[in-house]
């Protein structure tokens, strides 16, 4: 099947010469500068430019009604929203796009690297909205809207952690700027107010939870939303919590509510706090509360592009969320561009911060005015390949991509075997030991130890590359009533990587500044600069999945085991692209418990691994034949034994996180 390309237009010939006309006249009522900056705009750089005061911008808030009363008072909830938006277009008569972030940390943790939050004068008008959104592209003809989610801030109702409140929050909004919702210029008074300044046409963006914001609402098929840069969202708050039935985090939604909500949320919402805490059960169980938090199955209605952003090492969204919406996403032929970096949990304006600005400009251009620059003609993504070195694809994956199966076969010593194409039968055993992770078996691939079995290919002839999500099957018998697996991709050679399990997750933060926009006294467009944090490793775990052997048979509800029965579970693994480079060796590790990444189950099993229904599906740049000849004139056999332990990272201790 064709692979369409990543941006399908959406503008007929007329509309670029309907804005060059609309800028011209528009030159008219600017002063000469403005004017003649507008009018260049236009004719051929075909970029917005700063003609705009920032000083002298439009700063006011509105309450906006959701029709909904989380709270239970008797009073439909009204979610504040804050908007900076130029003063010269609204004074004319023209009418601007909107650009929004709706999120839950506007007060509690803050947003960004330096943790930003929303500032207010003793009248209660906006000094400080967060990050450079609203420094650079108010200026630039936009209006930037910050949404403070229900239950936080200065917002009405209860935090309900990605559900029907949560996007309700920022979809009424965006009905709001369309003419199709109702707004008050107070959180209680009667007074209403519309939105005659803008065209409707709303850009979504914002990271973790901000970003799961975006994909929900997207996911609603909201008209007026036009396109969302999620960088690393969730997708299905399930997914979040758990992986396929093996609990990832300590406590569950109702302790994250608890964490961002208001004064007034907290004293008026243990209702919501119980829903979710019921609706939630550790034992892994699919529920409805979690039917209603999966975008993914709602991804026909979307009607926004979406430039996905993502940390390919990122443990606390893991990249899982990104694989599967974008693999949603481009079944119902949604335009699509992605990046892919390095890091872990970390935005784009701290890891690439010149090329992002240009890049996000750049797409807004395109997608809310409507300006034919040029990005959709551009590779779909952008991969960083090592540190601050960038490769693209014209699509993602590439269309050389296939899935390809590989088979673990035994070696010459238990637990040491290797990985190719041709079928193999045999037993490995391994006994579940919850204080050892990914990186303990990483370490000791090429030695015998009774806590996992791990198989390797010939080293390599050639580069490999893997693009896309991978899955992982296995059948294994357990010898208690509760077992959990762990299936875990390995690079197995030297490498110069980002270090992202330290706790910037990837970059250091500097001490100098520079500047992305326009400032004022209470609200700086200056950011710490940052540089990459580097570390050498002998292995690179590039790819993960987990799963408690319980749920082999459905998601829904998990069952005891019979000690000695044989079960068979496909892990579905976090999606990456990482090449495996000539000289090295790709490693297959099963094991049991992932020491800090997923909780143990309530015994600790030995597993007998049957080789003969243990398979992975892998997406291989040039499938089988490319498997094959990277590992042609090579010795397929197990490697000789390693004098110690190799060097890795260890991953973050994952329960606590806030997707943040």
């Amino acid at each position: 099947m064709l692979i369409r390309t990543f941006i399908r237009s959406r503008f007929t010939i007329w509309r670029p010469l309907a804005t060059a006309v609309v800028a011209i006249l528009t030159a008219a009522l600017l002063t000469p500068v403005a004017a003649q900056a507008a009018t260049h705009q236009s004719r051929t750089t075909r970029e917005s430019r700063p003609v705009y005061s920032y000083a002298h911008a439009i700063r006011e808030s509105v309450w906006v009604d959701t029709g909904l009363d989380g709270d239970g008072d008797g009073k439909t909830d009204r979610v504040a929203a804050d908007i900076v938006r130029p003063a010269e277009p609204a004074h004319q008569g023209r009418k601007v796009p909107v650009i929004m972030d709706a999120s839950p940390y506007y007060s509690c943790c803050g947003r960004g690297n330096e943790n930003q939050v929303k500032t207010y004068d003793a009248q209660g008008h906006l000094v400080q909205m967060p990050l450079f959104y609203d420094n650079y592209f108010v200026p630039r003809g936009y209006a930037v809207v910050g949404v403070d989610l229900a239950g936080t801030n200065r917002s009405d109702g209860c935090v309900d952690v990605g559900g029907r409140s949560d996007v309700r929050s920022a979809k009424a909004v965006i009905d709001w700027l369309n003419g199709r919702a109702t707004a008050y210029t107070s959180r209680t008074g009667t007074h209403t107010v519309k939105a005659g300044w803008t065209n409707g046409r709303t850009g979504m963006i914002g990271k973790s939870w901000d970003a799961t914001i975006a994909n929900g609402v997207a996911a609603t098929g909201v008209k007026g939303l036009k396109t969302i840069v999620p960088i690393s969202g969730i997708s299905s708050w399930y997914d979040y919590y758990f992986a396929q039935g093996a609990p990832l985090y300590d406590g569950g939604p109702a302790g994250l509510a608890g964490y961002v909500e208001s004064d007034a949320a907290k004293a008026h919402c243990a209702a919501v706090q119980k829903k979710l805490t019921d609706g939630s059960p550790r034992s892994g169980d699919w529920t409805s509360l979690w039917t209603e938090r999966d975008y993914v199955k709602d991804a026909a209605k979307v009607r926004a592009s979406v430039f996905l952003v993502h940390g390919m090492q990122d443990l606390n969204v893991r990249t899982k969320h990104f694989g599967q919406w974008w693999d949603a996403l481009a079944r119902h032929g949604v335009a699509r561009k992605i990046w892919l970096s390095q890091t872990g949990h970390v935005d784009p304006f701290d890891y690439r911060r010149g090329a992002w600005v240009d890049t996000l400009h750049r797409w807004f251009d395109h997608e809310l005015l409507g300006y034919d620059n040029g990005i959709d003609r551009e590779p779909m993504a952008d991969i960083e390949r090592h540190p601050d070195q960038w490769v693209t694809s014209p699509v993602w994956p590439p269309q050389a991509t296939r899935t390809t199966v590989l088979h673990p076969a035994p070696g010459t010593r238990p637990g040491v075997g290797t990985l190719g194409l041709r079928p193999a039968a045999g037993t490995e055993t391994f006994t579940d030991d919850p204080k050892l992770s990914e990186t303990d078996w990483a370490a000791h691939l090429t030695t015998s130890t009774p806590e996992k079995t791990g198989f390797l290919s010939a080293p390599l002839t050639r580069d490999l590359r893997l693009s896309g999500s991978s899955t992982v099957t296995v059948t294994a018998t357990p010898s208690t009533a509760s077992a959990h697996l762990s299936a875990v991709l390995v690079d197995l050679g030297p490498d110069t990587i980002r270090d992202y399990a330290d706790g910037a997750e990837g970059i250091t933060t500097l001490a100098d500044r520079t500047c992305w926009g326009e400032s004022t006294a209470g609200d700086s467009a200056c950011f710490k600069e940052t540089k990459a944090k580097t570390t050498k490793v002998d292995y690179t775990v590039f790819s993960r999945g987990w799963a408690d052997l319980g749920h082999y048979a459905s998601p829904a509800k998990g069952v005891p085991l019979t000690p000695g029965k044989a079960y068979t579970m496909t892990l579905r693994l976090a999606a990456t692209d990482h090449v495996v480079p000539k000289g090295h060796r790709l490693a297959l590790i099963i094991a049991g418990t992932d020491k800090d990444l997923i909780d143990p189950p309530s015994t600790k099993p030995t597993l007998a691994v049957a080789l003969s229904g243990t398979t992975a599906r892998l997406p291989l740049v040039g499938g089988a034949a490319a498997f094959a000849r990277a590992t042609s004139g090579a010795a397929a056999t197990a490697p000789a034994h390693a004098p110690g332990p190799l060097q890795g990272l260890r991953a973050p201790r994952a329960a606590g996180h806030l997707p943040q």
